[in-house]
């Protein structure tokens, strides 16, 4: 609990300090409203600590739909630490205490699940914002999952893409899976009995996950970027390729995970090749 208050201590300023700016940023449509939001994720990574060791790199610097797993509440820090993003989420978060605010600041879109007919205006949000150059974060499986396995892609919003593209043959939308796999908790592996305490899915309650979760001491994430998914017209086809890549990202990054934590030598295993580790 202790460690939970010095955190907090150093978040709620950090906030503060940075939030006039931010929305001062949104009202005028400056271009730091997109890195703010980076810049303070990576800070919060810092002060949780949150060690972020990442596989591969995002494909080119265009606009860009990632198609990501999802496994906490966590996934939306330390996916803006590594690079300057907006995320799409249900409706409900949108009123959620303090998290809802916050959403809200990043531009996130919300797309209200209970009603089909408002699908279409979150999609073609999404094809604007992609159009003017944006990168997207979709947790494609619709819900969070308990981290040991990656759920079904849901392909409804993917459609986005294809509105991005209109009638304008000089925009290139990109489709690039990520995959979000937890390694280490307090410094331990993560094995089945820890995971829940990264994991936040089910009917699990958000304010004793939260404060559990920022007084661990250290966790140990693997981001891990696919290669780009080529552009068809067929989005069942885009979800099931994402789905598989994320799939075959996380094993590998859970089977990295168990090796570095049996390595006979102390710190962390040297990173696999193209792996890094990123100072979040």
């Amino acid at each position: 609990m202790i460690r939970f208050v010095l955190v907090i201590a150093c978040v709620v300023p950090l906030t503060l300090a940075l939030l006039p700016l931010h929305i001062l940023a949104l009202r005028y449509g400056w271009r730091i409203q997109r890195s703010i939001p980076h810049l303070y994720h990576r800070i919060v990574c810092r002060l949780i600590g949150v060690r972020i060791r990442q596989v591969g790199r995002r494909s080119g610097t265009g606009p860009v739909l990632i198609l990501a797993n999802h496994v906490s509440w966590l996934d939306i820090c330390v996916i803006s630490a590594m690079a300057p993003v907006s995320f799409v989420a249900k409706s409900e978060v949108a009123g959620w205490p303090v998290f809802g605010a916050l959403a809200k600041w990043q531009r996130t879109v919300f797309i209200d699940r209970q009603a089909r007919h408002r699908t279409g205006a979150a999609t073609a949000e999404i094809g604007t914002r992609l159009k003017a150059g944006e990168a997207i974060v979709l947790f494609a499986e619709g819900t969070s999952s308990d981290g040991s396995r990656v759920l079904p892609f849901r392909s409804a919003l993917i459609g986005a893409v294809h509105h991005a593209l209109g009638d304008d043959s000089d925009t290139t939308v990109g489709v690039q899976p990520m995959a979000v796999t937890y390694t280490g908790f307090g410094g331990l592996p993560i094995g089945r009995e820890l995971r829940d305490r990264v994991a936040w899915y089910g009917d699990a309650e958000l304010i004793p996950h939260f404060i559990g979760l920022l007084s661990a001491g250290a966790i140990d994430v693997t981001v891990s970027w696919g290669e780009p998914i080529l552009h068809t017209s067929d989005r069942k086809a885009i979800a099931r390729d994402a789905e598989t890549s994320v799939r075959r990202m996380c094993e590998a990054a859970r089977r990295a995970g168990m090796q570095g934590a049996i390595a006979p030598r102390p710190g962390v295993a040297a990173p696999q090749a193209g792996a890094q580790f990123e100072p979040a």
